[in-house]
């Protein structure tokens, strides 16, 4: 017979930066609260997995906790009495059962509970080096992406459910007075009514002034002088094609026209095109499961099965079963044994 003590459960750990210390709870400008989030995971991810949690983490910057320190003996209940006194709004949860991983978006603290299958995934690593000219200001990550919903049906409730919940998840902007240069990136989702799949794709923004070619572009930008001794006349750099096409840029449909200055290139008054560069992660996802309470209670959808009101869906197939069976039992077991991992070596082996 094997006898557990009841050992100490660990706290779940969460380091901040100054900048996220003083981090207000409501926008001033706006007067809501601004959402923040927890990017965690449920039982054991292979390692891609677990890097796939950091890039959402990062995504999620700056009102998520980077540096969350999550052990295998922490459960739900954890999270949430340290998400409360930290204005955690959100849960973003990983996990991985024998046929596919999971993504659940739950909010806090008494739901609903939105649970994605990930059919595909791609890391950020993968997206950069893929491209021929990474991008990835170290400002990048210092203000919210902005949210982008595509094909989303107003009328079908759980895709009107799916849409206010990533609505949610960022914070509000005030069109009227946000600054122009905090909206460095784009978190799109679009909605494929015809394979019930959502593409999730993450995207840098950056500005190109119209009608400047590439030449002037970088060495404004790079503050460097530049080499001149295979040239008869300075005009000659300043006329002399650059790499790519020169005209890409000035799309009537891909330019705007700024309110204020942004940086040394974009200047008021003035058209710049607009680019997208994605920087990941990439993601197809496919809405399979709603719940009322936080991972818990009445299903209001299931894409396995008709829902019997209880928590249970009839007609499930085997990965629904197999997928209730990782992500229930598991908190059930943990509730039950109250003890970390590292104390396992004080269990006691009795005739």
């Amino acid at each position: 017979m094997r006898k557990k003590k009841n050992g100490f459960r660990r706290p779940v750990i969460v380091k901040q930066s100054k900048q996220q210390q003083h981090q207000p709870s409501v926008d001033p400008i706006t007067g809501k609260k601004i959402p923040k989030s927890f990017v965690f995971s449920r039982g054991k991810l292979p390692g891609s997995l677990k890097q796939l949690q950091m890039d959402l983490r990062k995504l999620m910057l700056p009102y998520t906790a980077l540096s969350l320190k999550e052990k295998k003996r922490n459960n739900l209940k954890d999270f949430l009495n340290v998400a409360g006194p930290m204005g955690v709004t959100h849960f973003l949860i990983l996990s991985k059962t024998a046929s596919a991983p999971y993504l659940r978006v739950a909010t806090t603290p008494q739901g609903p509970t939105l649970t994605f299958k990930i059919h595909e995934y791609s890391l950020a690593a993968d997206i950069a080096r893929s491209q021929l000219r990474p991008r990835c200001p170290k400002d990048l990550f210092k203000n919210s992406a902005l949210i982008v919903l595509s094909g989303f049906v107003s009328g079908d409730p759980p895709l009107q459910l799916t849409t206010n919940m990533f609505q949610n998840i960022f914070p509000t902007i005030d069109v009227k007075t946000v600054k122009l240069p905090s909206c460095q990136r784009i978190l799109l989702l679009n909605y494929n009514k015809d394979t019930k799949l959502i593409d999730f794709r993450h995207y840098s923004i950056r500005l190109q002034p119209v009608g400047v070619t590439r030449r002037i572009r970088k060495l404004v930008q790079s503050h460097q002088v530049p080499d001149l001794r295979n040239l008869q006349d300075v005009s000659d750099f300043v006329t002399k094609a650059g790499y790519g096409s020169e005209s890409e840029a000035d799309e009537e449909a891909a330019t705007v026209t700024l309110s204020s200055d942004i940086g040394r290139m974009n200047r008021a008054s003035t058209k710049s095109a607009v680019k997208l560069q994605e920087i990941g992660p990439r993601m197809t996802l496919q809405l399979v499961r709603v719940e009322k309470g936080l991972c818990s209670g009445e299903v209001l959808f299931s894409e396995f099965g008709e829902a019997d009101g209880k928590g249970k869906g009839k007609g499930k197939s085997d990965d629904e079963m197999k997928y209730e069976e990782d992500s229930e039992g598991g908190e059930d077991e943990e509730e039950q044994d109250g003890e970390h991992p590292e104390d396992s070596e004080d269990d006691e082996e009795l005739d």
